[in-house]
């Protein structure tokens, strides 16, 4: 298997597991990773993405398949079930990933995945009226943004 293949196995393997740590441990300090929740993120905010989702992550289940990797670039399939926080409602999210490596490591992560799917599982009648809208796609990618944010800031609280 190739190095950068097997670095996608860590990372997803890290992730089944809640390993926050081992999953930042495959990223480059100015990695950047976006999704449809958060379009762009650099560096530590992806960390602090991962260590936000395992932590409250109680029921996630993960699965990976389709890891491919050469020297430069990767993909892989992921789904991810779990309960969404915000609405209880349980979520089923079918993710192709693509990577681009650099020394070993991942330097750019994009997920994509159904939005509109996503938001009629998370977010029930009002995803199923809305979530198509730019409108609703912007409130959440902004709440997720402004969650971000505040996890970090009590990190950031509890470490002083």
């Amino acid at each position: 298997m190739h190095p950068n293949a097997e670095l996608l196995h860590r990372l997803y393997t890290a992730f089944a597991s809640r390993d926050h740590q081992g999953m930042a441990a495959c990223y480059r300090p100015d990695a950047i990773f976006s999704d449809p929740a958060f379009p762009h993120l650099e560096g530590e905010k992806i960390a602090a993405m991962w260590r936000m989702l395992c932590l409250r992550g109680k029921d996630l289940e993960l699965t990976f398949s389709h890891v491919t990797a050469d020297d430069s670039v990767g993909a892989a399939k992921w789904e991810a079930i779990y309960t969404f926080g915000a609405t209880g409602r349980k979520v089923h999210n079918r993710i192709s990933a693509s990577f681009e490596f650099e020394n070993g490591k991942i330097h750019k992560h994009t997920d994509q995945f159904d939005f509109y799917r996503w938001t009629r599982m998370a977010l029930g009648p009002a995803g199923t009226l809305l979530g198509w809208s730019g409108f609703l796609q912007g409130k959440v990618r902004s709440k997720a943004a402004r969650q971000l944010d505040q996890f970090l800031a009590r990190e950031a609280s509890s470490k002083d």
